[in-house]
């Protein structure tokens, strides 16, 4: 069970790298984009949050159900605005903004929260 964890908390990672880092990427640039890797990013998020959660439930540990529930809600923000924002040709700079700034408000979350 401990393996299955880790697996999914690097897979996890690997989604929180895949949104945060074409948003870092883009900084500099003129126009902002909401990209794909973004999108999928968003989505393995959630996928990999939930498995975590229903790993945690399974064994010793249960983790806060009111803290899941929150950052639930926040990768489906991001997740929303993802998906919704890489099909926009224009207003995307506000798409991308709430997009790495939700995904900074979700880590601080999971950091912060005990």
């Amino acid at each position: 069970m401990n393996a299955l964890r880790y697996i999914l908390l690097i897979l996890h990672f690997i989604g929180l790298a895949a949104i945060l880092g074409p948003v870092l990427d883009q900084l500099r640039a003129q126009a902002k984009r909401v990209t794909a890797v973004m999108v999928w990013g968003a989505r393995a998020q959630i996928v990999t949050g939930l498995a975590l959660t229903g790993v945690a439930f399974a064994g010793d540990n249960e983790p806060d159900h009111v803290k899941i529930a929150v950052k639930l809600l926040v990768a489906l923000a991001i997740a929303g605005l993802a998906e919704v924002g890489a099909k926009r040709d224009r207003g995307v700079e506000r798409f991308w903004m709430l997009i790495g700034v939700l995904t900074v408000v979700n880590i601080a979350i999971a950091v912060i929260w005990r």
